[in-house]
């Protein structure tokens, strides 16, 4: 019987030959077409193949004096956004940390990928029932309170893009799928620099969300409280809520946001 190939063992070839290519710049910033081939072991064809691809996708640059290559924009803009990544990871978990301790509840901060929302850190609640999810986790941005915050706070462009895109499914019984309601909705968000949502992404989630700004007072991503519907009475809400916006506006300031007109 044939073994079962592992979803970890897959590759593409042509893309792991990409990667060694790009991998020969570490020792050294300019190469050759000579260079690369003794580099990687392959073919001038091959080789010529590979480097006009990324080229063309701006990976790579070419010197047209010498025919050389270097690193190109695409690879140095992945690697800012790796650098930001760890720096915003790096204020955000004690943020999270702290909603937990003050509020018991699992405590989240998404950003947006494409037309999705992606779970960058995630803090564990400390009651024994609680919402639970994982880093890494892709969701819609139609749905939650994190995915409305992230919508109401991107360029119009971008709403109408994924709304177009993603068609918004329905998820659950509450799930918003009417654009002109979730238009209405994400005016609402901006008005109130806040959202909620009730079973709209998991039946019985209540979740609350904050945006996070930068020093261009653009959006990071949306910070989020969420837990049982059950167990978010009234007061509950109330006090959940101060703890989120007030560490929100903490880590905004952090990352260099200032009120407007201050």
């Amino acid at each position: 019987m044939k073994t079962p190939i592992r979803q970890a063992d897959r590759h593409v070839e042509a893309v792991l030959a990409a990667l060694d290519v790009l991998e020969c710049f570490l020792a050294k910033p300019g190469l050759s077409t000579n260079e690369i081939m003794q580099a990687t072991g392959f073919t001038r064809n091959r080789v010529m193949r590979l480097t006009g691809t990324l080229t063309h996708r701006g990976c790579l640059m070419a010197d047209p004096a010498t025919g050389a290559f270097s690193i190109g924009p695409k690879i140095f803009a992945l690697g800012k956004v790796f650098e930001r990544n760890r720096l915003i990871l790096s204020m955000v978990r004690p943020v999270l940390r702290d909603i937990t301790l003050k509020t018991g509840e699992s405590a989240t901060f998404h950003v947006r990928e494409g037309s999705e929302r992606v779970v960058l850190a995630r803090e564990e609640g400390t009651h024994a029932i609680r919402h639970a999810t994982s880093e890494g986790q892709r969701k819609d941005l139609h749905t939650g309170a994190a995915g409305k915050v992230i919508l109401a706070y991107s360029p119009e462009e971008v709403v109408e893009t994924v709304l177009a895109k993603t068609g918004l499914p329905k998820r659950t019984a509450t799930t918003i799928t009417d654009k002109n309601r979730l238009l209405k909705e994400l005016e609402i968000v901006r008005n109130q620099g806040k959202a909620i949502s009730k079973g709209e992404s998991e039946s019985d989630v209540f979740a609350m969300a904050a945006p996070v700004l930068d020093n261009g007072q653009e959006l990071v991503g949306a910070l989020s409280i969420s837990g049982p519907s059950s167990r978010f009475t009234r007061q509950i809400r109330k006090s959940c809520e101060e703890v989120l916006l007030a560490d929100a506006m903490k880590l905004s300031r952090q990352l260099g946001w200032r009120q407007p007109g201050r």
